[in-house]
């Protein structure tokens, strides 16, 4: 029976689950390292106590979510050796040393400020100790720049040469890193990523406001999660915009995917809402549809042609079902959280943000709304891309190791079992720090005055609640 299985179709479906799995962890971290840097220097600045409790209370989060990304990081690293080497051996050249340049920089960076941010606030002062959050936060930036940059160069590969042996020549670092899609790409996903930080905070502090509205911690996390939400919000819908514009321009088939376009339109295409692609007809089946209104987000103009499916040959074409629909849940959960945004701020107004159960509901109800977005970007992006590794340059099934299928699919097999024991034990021991409420801490002395608070010289009524992680 594995014989029958396809050995190209198994390896992708090994590289994607395992970065489907990894994914969520930046995702998270990149945006939680940078409000623990904002919780410290509003601790340090205002002298609140708040703000520290919060910290302690996200700082064990972190540390479990990093472990984990780093570790399920790993694994992928060693696929392009075991499942992809042709691609790994042709395309080394370029992608090699951008990823090398993430483990030089950034990860050196995270790692050696790491334990100082985890373990240093009773042995380092507190300038030292907010440089090291700081640094942790800046080097998780810096990652997500040279892995979206090599990203980026797969999906719109310029600043290269194609030696005789099939390989992939820099010639142009500058223009490799900053390919034609790496700046939309980075603006998009450090968005996606706060996005994905805020909801989560925001949806442990109405968690906790359900049962406690008087929690100062969960009050205060509450407050700075919507504020986060009602400003990025919007910003990443201009962004996606930006980016969807830019990837018409240079990778217009994934685009033609998206929107579910088969048949070409000189007139104006409309916008697909619903619909159920069937690529072996070429067609919609049940399609709900906007006149014209395709092309007036794309190109601004309700008569603007759009070209279709119909003029790109059928082996370029990629699983139109699977981008169409992943684009919808991405564009689906970024309207809600404009929705939220928009009710917090209502709320705010009103001056009823810490007391209206049925927003805390819709809060936490949109918890896991950013990993999910996250991921349906992530399935649109690469298998958009499809048939190619390299975009229009080197296809997938040229670059799969030549293993059997019987090999990759008990390895996948294997991934599935490891990964959900692991890693769902660390998810379920995460979701249980989260349901205890964070400390109500009495409020420090004003601005500028030394603060007895916790790793601090601790005060008696704080000192218990961080030896237990600030739960």
């Amino acid at each position: 029976m594995l014989d029958s299985l396809d050995a190209t179709l198994l390896a992708r479906l090994q590289f994607a689950f395992t970065v489907s799995f990894h994914f969520i962890f930046p995702s998270f971290t990149i945006g939680l390292a940078s409000y623990l840097a904002v919780l410290e220097g509003l601790w340090l600045w205002t002298g609140r106590s708040v703000y520290l409790d919060l910290f302690k209370y996200w700082l064990k989060i972190f540390a479990l979510s990093f472990g984990m990304g780093v570790v399920s990081g790993i694994v992928m690293s060693y696929q392009f050796g075991t499942n992809w080497s042709v691609f790994a051996d042709k395309a080394g050249p370029v992608i090699g040393p951008l990823m090398a340049y993430e483990v030089l920089t950034a990860f050196f960076l995270e790692a050696g400020f790491l334990g100082v941010m985890l373990f240093g606030m009773n042995r380092v002062g507190k300038t030292l100790h907010f440089v090291a959050t700081l640094a942790v936060a800046v080097g998780t930036f810096i990652s997500a720049f040279w892995i979206l940059s090599a990203n980026s160069w797969m999906q719109t590969p310029v600043g290269h040469t194609i030696a005789a042996n099939g390989q992939f020549q820099p010639a142009d670092w500058l223009t490799i890193i900053f390919n034609p899609s790496f700046p939309y790409r980075l603006v998009h996903t450090v968005f996606a990523a706060y996005l994905t930080t805020a909801l989560v905070v925001g949806a442990v502090g109405a968690w906790h406001l359900l049962r406690e509205r008087t929690n100062d911690g969960a009050r205060t996390m509450f407050s700075m999660a919507m504020g986060m939400i009602a400003v990025v919000a919007p910003l990443q819908i201009l962004a996606g915009d930006q980016h969807g514009l830019n990837t018409l321009e240079h990778q217009p088939v994934k685009v033609m995917a998206m929107e579910g376009h088969f048949q070409s339109h000189d007139h104006g295409a409309p916008l697909v809402l619903f619909g159920w692609p069937d690529q072996a007809e070429g067609k919609n089946l049940y399609a709900v549809e906007i006149p014209k209104a395709s092309s007036l987000i794309l190109k601004h103009s309700l008569d603007a042609p759009l070209k279709g499916l119909d003029t790109v040959d059928r082996k370029d074409w990629p699983p139109v079902a699977i981008v169409f629909w992943a684009f919808r849940i991405m564009v689906g959960l970024g309207t809600l959280m404009l929705l939220l945004g928009l009710v917090s701020l209502w709320a705010r107004v009103r001056k009823r943000l810490y007391d209206w159960p049925l927003l805390h509901r819709f809060a936490v109800a949109m918890g896991p709304a950013g990993f999910i977005a996250v991921i349906a970007g992530w399935v649109t992006t690469e298998v958009g891309r499809q048939p190619y590794t390299v975009y229009g340059l080197l296809r997938t099934v040229d670059s799969v190791s030549p293993l059997q299928a019987p090999a990759v699919a008990i390895s996948l097999l294997a991934f599935i079992a490891v990964y959900f024991i692991v890693f769902g034990a660390g998810v379920l021991y995460i979701l249980r720090l989260m349901s205890h409420a964070p400390h109500r801490g009495e409020e420090g002395p004003g601005r500028g005055q030394p603060v007895r608070a916790a790793g601090i010289t601790p005060a008696p009524q704080v000192a218990p609640q961080v030896a237990e992680g600030g739960n």
